[in-house]
């Protein structure tokens, strides 16, 4: 039996926690998605690409290992400067 496997003890452990109630505070503290990058939240912005546009940024973030994000964000931050 794996240690993934899901067993009746499991579910009766699972129960009791449940019904013992959690601490809210904890459960906030685990944070969802990807972490922050300041102490604003940030926007998602749609930008649209010619076929050849995302082939050239593909290849810099192959080149760069880094991710399509990153990569039009750290040319933003040139462009701007």
């Amino acid at each position: 039996m794996s240690e993934d496997q899901v067993t009746t003890e499991k579910i009766k452990a699972w129960v009791a926690e449940a019904e013992a109630g959690y601490d809210a505070g904890v459960l906030k503290r685990r944070g969802r998605g990807r972490p922050g990058r300041g102490a604003e939240p940030m926007k998602v912005v749609s930008v649209r690409l010619t076929a050849e546009e995302l082939a050239a940024l593909d290849r810099i973030v192959e080149r760069e290992h880094t991710s399509r994000s990153k990569a039009i964000r750290q040319a933003l931050a040139t462009y701007t400067a």
